[in-house]
């Protein structure tokens, strides 16, 4: 069986049998086979087991932000994750642990923490999905990854039949990816968070958030001038949903940022010695990880790049591929895509890879 797990958006419950493009926030997509949703994790369980007893293959969907599904749907279970809710399990002096359910609104959970003054997920505000979604991709975002503060995930193990807590580090986190990414075994219930007693955010990590937060590097600020400036700087991108502006119409960041190794980046840097030094940073084991968004305007698609059938790169920010209406498809979308990851290779020998899930479609 094939089965994948995508981020959320809001939508209208479903009908026995719909298209898919209601409940992603590309708003393309095909038919499913069948659609069902679970509102706890009980009912999200069951409905994963019986499409496993009729032998058919199943998408764990929570919504559809970081996801892309081919013209053709999805010809399985749709099983829409629509469970709510967060409590306090353990605390201290210092922390609080605050479970969360799978399909709890990412934002909500954020704004949640930074009113409630526990730090620690404030930098990753305006990031549509769902809670559950999060481990799955290691979801960050201007310095933060959720890896710091998760402490566990509960799953449902398809291959025992058993619903568990798998340990943070058990969950194989790396840059944008865990375990969970491309596996079918595992469906996340809920997830553990452990955070900071403090007004202060976390120490700034990311050189544009200090900027526009008048701070040096490694500066602590206030929870809530942190969570506004981020969703000030993510909405200048065309990174928070508006359904006013077909730039938020994407899956957010297209493809991940290239890690490469020390010699694989001194022959990005001679073949972009015309351009000046492409934007780095340092990663563990002696690899660089270079701006996506940097290679693609360079190799020549700026923003607003035209596509197939009314898609383009956004007019906000070059890693966002946008549907803009009319006759746009996910084939399009798709073309457009090979289209950036070939011109970027042509013009620097660096392969670029896709961030979101993609379903019965491929670049």
């Amino acid at each position: 069986m094939s089965d994948v797990y995508a981020q959320p958006t809001t939508g209208t419950e479903p009908a026995a049998t719909c298209e898919l493009a209601r409940y992603t926030t590309l708003r393309l997509g095909g038919p499913a086979g069948r659609v069902v949703a679970g509102t706890d994790a009980d009912e999200i369980v069951r409905a994963v087991r019986e499409a496993g007893e009729r032998d058919e293959p199943v998408l764990v969907l929570a919504g559809g932000s970081n996801v892309v599904i081919g013209d053709a749907g999805f010809p399985g279970t749709v099983v829409l994750v629509r469970s709510r809710g967060l409590q306090v399990v353990d605390e201290d002096a210092a922390t609080v642990t605050v479970r969360v359910e799978a399909g709890e609104p990412w934002d909500d959970l954020v704004a949640a923490t930074v009113a409630n003054g526990w730090s620690g997920l404030e930098c990753l505000s305006g990031i549509p999905g769902s809670t559950g979604a999060t481990p799955i991709q290691n979801v960050g975002a201007y310095g933060q990854e959720v890896a710091e503060t998760i402490t566990g995930v509960r799953v449902h193990d398809r291959v025992d039949g058993t619903v568990g807590r798998i340990a943070a580090a058990d969950c194989g986190f790396a840059y944008r990816s865990s375990i969970f990414k491309y596996s079918d075994r595992w469906v996340v219930l809920s997830v553990d968070f452990r955070l900071a007693r403090s007004p202060l955010s976390g120490p700034v990590r990311y050189a544009e958030l200090a900027r526009a937060l008048g701070v040096e590097v490694g500066d602590r600020v206030p929870l809530a001038d942190a969570r506004a400036t981020v969703l000030r700087l993510r909405a200048g991108k065309g990174m928070v949903l508006d359904a006013a502006d077909p730039d938020t119409r994407s899956v957010g960041s297209f493809f991940t940022n290239p890690v490469l190794d020390r010699a694989a980046y001194e022959l990005l840097r001679e073949r972009a010695a015309d351009l000046g030094e492409p934007p780095s940073w340092p990663c563990p084991g002696d690899m660089v990880k270079i701006s996506a968004a940097w290679l693609i305007d360079k190799a020549g698609f700026g923003k607003g790049h035209p596509g197939p059938e009314g898609t383009a790169i956004s007019g906000k920010h070059t890693l966002a591929l946008t549907n803009r209406g009319g006759t746009a498809s996910t084939a399009a979308l798709v073309e457009l895509a090979r289209e950036i990851r070939d011109g970027v290779h042509r013009r620097f020998g660096v392969t670029l890879h896709p961030e979101p899930v993609l379903v019965n479609c491929t670049i």
